[in-house]
């Protein structure tokens, strides 16, 4: 995932002025977690980005994702990964199901064909970034460091490489430090976890699907694949990596009875 830089500029306001009662979430029932992981009820929290209570966005609907995401879902994809990939074991529903705890927005806005997209969109995403839950590492790995020097609010840890980790191969320091800060991991100085606890490594996809992603899945699925590796694939960069997320969209939208919408390239 080397998705382009986003502002930092609100990350630095909020580090400034948030008067939050808990960080990492946790939040009472009252109080939105924001995308910072910090607990509160104003456009800060509750506004863009917003990952679990009162959100100004969309109500949330009675969807159930367990329901959705079926043992026979989830083992359909990783099934397919040879037996020898370090995925296997590691990458399981019932790890993505207790990372979904902390994600009450996800799968969960709209109609109930929305939400079966939506969950559709990340798996597709997910099997293309993991050769089918086959990778937990960027397979060439400690060659990039993945490093953005001129980012002065998450430097970098000169040892640690920020390479790919996890279901949507997190990258760069500037998305594993706030990653890590939302989450309640040090996402700097131990980005390694994100490849050795399945549950955080899963709950890395699950925030930047939040915090980047999810706002944009109205407008079909190209503007997903945009947001996730825009700079890369799209405006004809590189067709057959969007090919390839299509491909495994639509399969999964068969596969939930649901149609694919429009707009599917980016």
């Amino acid at each position: 995932m080397n998705t382009y830089r986003i502002l930092i500029v609100a990350g630095i306001f909020l580090a400034g002025i948030l008067n939050s009662t808990a960080q990492n979430c946790g939040c009472s029932p009252d109080l939105c977690c924001s995308r910072y992981g910090f607990c509160g009820s104003d456009e800060a929290y509750c506004g863009a980005g917003c990952q679990a209570g009162p959100c100004f966005s969309s109500p949330t609907n009675n969807v159930d994702v367990s329901s959705i995401v079926t043992d026979s879902f989830f083992n359909g994809i990783i099934d397919q990964s040879d037996a020898s990939c370090a995925g296997r074991g590691f990458y399981t529903r019932a790890t993505f199901l207790e990372a979904l705890g902390n994600y009450g927005q996800f799968g969960r806005v709209g109609s109930e064909e929305d939400s079966r997209r939506e969950i559709a969109a990340f798996f597709a995403h997910v099997t293309h970034e993991t050769g089918h839950f086959c990778y937990i590492e960027e397979i060439n790995g400690p060659s990039g460091d993945y490093c953005e020097e001129n980012d002065t609010q998450y430097p970098c840890n000169p040892n640690k490489g920020y390479y790919g980790r996890g279901p949507i191969q997190l990258s760069w320091n500037y998305n594993y430090g706030p990653a890590g800060r939302s989450i309640g991991f040090d996402g700097l100085n131990n980005p390694e976890i994100v490849a050795t606890d399945p549950v955080i490594s899963f709950r890395t996809a699950l925030w930047y699907w939040m915090d980047r992603v999810h706002s944009v899945i109205g407008q079909g699925f190209g503007a997903t694949i945009r947001a996730i590796n825009g700079p890369l694939e799209c405006d004809g960069r590189n067709p057959s990596t969007v090919d390839a997320r299509i491909r495994y969209y639509t399969q999964y939208c068969n596969q939930l009875g649901i149609a694919t919408g429009d707009n599917l390239r980016c």
